[in-house]
């Protein structure tokens, strides 16, 4: 109750007098600005989709839009071909290939490589160990052209998303695909062993037996993700 004296509200606001809060666009202007650009309904309902799923406008987020969308296009698989993709950073870009391509470690068409490169590949089926693929990256010689970008990527400490987070958001639907570059390449194809259930012999539960080394699972080879608690 003290703190709803005036006096004390005055000090909260001395205290605190540079805090603002972060500045986001709404799904309006976001879809204003991609209308703006001439973006196609199916563009912006992909935007749509991918910042609902995602929960919100990521900038990486956006970004990857753009490069699934770019990468489908250079794919020009057939209507209803299973698409598989190779994504080379955990962050942001696998939610896009995901909702849009819908590729999903769960369907085993989507592997997450943390190599740290914003770059996805994609490649139709195949029966070969190797597969032609697209793959679409952020071109570091052609962020420099959109200067905000080019903070935020490259994580510069000039960046504050309290003041240039709009004009983030803005450049990147400004640029689209400019940020971006692709290749052609050969995608090694992931090869399906055959495997049976076995008994881990450390802690007895059933794991794949192409996964135990000297009959022991990861979890118990010190690449356990947990620690057990009493009940």
């Amino acid at each position: 109750m003290l703190l709803t004296r005036p006096q004390y509200l005055q000090l909260i606001v001395i205290k605190y007098p540079s805090v603002q809060p972060r500045l986001n666009h709404t799904w309006d202007d976001i879809e204003t600005r991609l209308t703006s650009k001439g973006s196609t309904p199916e563009l912006i309902d992909n935007f749509r989709r991918c910042i609902d799923f995602h929960t919100f406008a990521a900038p990486g987020l956006l970004v990857g839009v753009y490069m699934v969308d770019y990468a489908l296009e250079l794919l020009d698989s057939p209507p209803g071909e299973k698409i598989y993709a190779v994504c080379e950073t955990t962050k942001c870009l696998p939610d896009a290939l995901q909702v849009i391509a819908h590729c999903t470690t769960g369907n085993h068409r989507l592997r997450v490589l943390p190599v740290g490169k914003f770059a996805l590949t994609v490649n139709g089926p195949a029966d070969a160990p190797h597969v032609d693929g697209f793959r679409v990256f952020v071109d570091g010689d052609k962020i420099e052209r959109y200067p905000t970008f080019a903070l935020w990527y490259t994580k510069d400490p000039l960046f504050d998303p309290r003041t240039r987070g709009l004009a983030l958001i803005d450049e990147i639907i400004d640029a689209g695909r400019d940020l971006l570059s692709w290749e052609r390449v050969r995608v090694k194809v992931p090869q399906k062993w055959p495997w049976r259930s076995a008994i881990c012999s450390i802690c007895g539960e059933l794991v794949p037996d192409n996964m135990l080394v000297n009959g022991a699972c990861a979890d118990c080879r010190s690449q356990s993700y947990y620690e057990k608690t009493a009940c």
